[in-house]
């Protein structure tokens, strides 16, 4: 198994206590890793239950926990005793962030608070990732992905025009919640180059979900009408849709008139850019049901793959409605880095191009307490002191 702990990478020397579970802390900790940081993973004594996410497995964890825990390493407290706490702010003295989701007044239970952090670790960037935060009506309420996807919204503009609600296909608020505890955390190492001193930072689940609801909540605070759902219909734009043809399907994104003069020459109906229904976006969304019969007509014929190359080749965004494995096998995926291969191990890379200071790709997402001797020797921590909260093997 690879480990290589040589610095490299935009955030090289940053260290990181990645105490968070499931997917926003994990994936915020491994997108600060990729780009060098050097980020410990603390599990409970049963693990990070996503652990036992799945089928399907490799050794003692499930996918979903591979899929956002490579270049950590990874210890294992139990910090609901005191001996564990203690040992928590050992690892806490040379860290410059924190990451954590535990149940909000878990930490202030335990003494360990932002306050008392703050007080104790001036430097400490503390991030914590919560559903709702800690106050407000629904403070301190636990929140997963698909429950705040229905609270915030999401949900009531995806899925087909008349039909019910659906859940995104993605986990997209604890990703997008992951991304933002990464935009905060650096934001606030960056500030503390100006005053020395770390801060608080916090991204939650609902305030993610709110935030992405572009163009609805937009469209909304102008017109006062409340967004329905659309199928794969755009809003504002049109013709912005999946269409099929004699193959597989083709999305359109024709966002300007001159990509719809340019799609109606290439499907052979130069003159329907011309029909004073079509001229501008405005009227295209005026009458995009009649647009729509006539753009069905044109490639009802045509293959899918090939009438998709021919337009993006002419200017048109388009392209094939594909599935996973045809993702992967694209050579472009591989092309783009996106891809990781790593002993064994097949991962997806960093869509951060840096240019100077890529993401790198030094260590398998780690086993339970793989790491735990390694880190306490670095920091002169006696294990057999600790070693009753230092659990040796998952109980999932």
């Amino acid at each position: 198994m690879q480990t290589n702990h040589v610095p490299v990478g935009a955030l090289a020397g940053i260290r990181v206590i990645d105490a968070s579970r499931v997917l926003g802390g994990p994936f915020c900790g491994q997108i600060l890793a990729d780009h060098g940081a050097d980020v410990i993973k603390v599990e409970p004594p049963m693990g990070d239950e996503t652990r036992g996410w799945g089928p399907p497995f490799a050794g003692d964890a499930a996918s979903y926990f591979i899929g956002v825990n490579r270049n950590k390493r990874d210890v294992s407290i139990d910090m609901t005793q005191a001996l564990g706490q203690e040992l928590l702010l050992r690892l806490l003295e040379d860290a410059d962030v924190f990451v954590e989701n535990f149940k909000i007044g878990t930490l202030e239970k335990w003494g360990l608070g932002a306050d008392a952090l703050k007080q104790r670790f001036p430097r400490l960037v503390h991030c914590r990732i919560s559903g709702f935060g800690a106050d407000g009506p629904y403070g301190g309420q636990p929140g997963y992905d698909a429950a705040v996807q229905a609270m915030t919204g999401l949900m009531s503009v995806n899925g087909e025009q008349g039909g019910p609600p659906l859940r995104m296909g993605v986990p997209i608020i604890d990703m997008v919640t992951g991304m933002n505890a990464v935009i905060g955390i650096l934001l606030a190492l960056q500030e503390r180059h100006r005053s020395g001193l770390g801060q608080f930072v916090e991204a939650t689940l609902y305030d993610s979900g709110v935030s992405m609801l572009h163009p609805q909540l937009p469209n909304f605070y102008l017109s006062g009408t409340v967004p329905q759902r659309s199928g794969n219909r755009h809003p504002n734009i049109c013709p912005y849709d999946a269409f099929e043809t004699s193959t597989s399907p083709v999305f359109l994104a024709v966002g300007n008139n001159r990509q719809f003069v340019t799609l109606c020459k290439v499907l052979g109906s130069a003159d329907l850019a011309n029909d004073e229904r079509y001229l501008t976006n405005a009227l295209r969304n005026q009458h995009r049901d009649a647009l729509r019969q006539e753009l069905v007509a044109l490639l009802a014929q045509r293959d899918g793959l090939q009438v998709s190359q021919e337009l993006v080749a002419a200017g048109v965004p388009c392209g094939p409605v594909r599935t996973i494995d045809q993702v992967v096998d694209d050579p472009h995926t591989h092309h783009r880095g996106m891809i990781v291969d790593l002993d064994g191990y097949r991962g997806t890379g960093s869509p951060v191009k840096l240019s100077r200071t890529p993401a790198s790709y030094r260590s398998r997402p780690p086993s339970f307490a793989q790491h735990t001797d390694e880190v306490l020797a670095e920091r002169g921590i006696d294990p057999a002191a600790y070693a009753s909260v230092l659990p040796r093997a998952p109980q999932l």
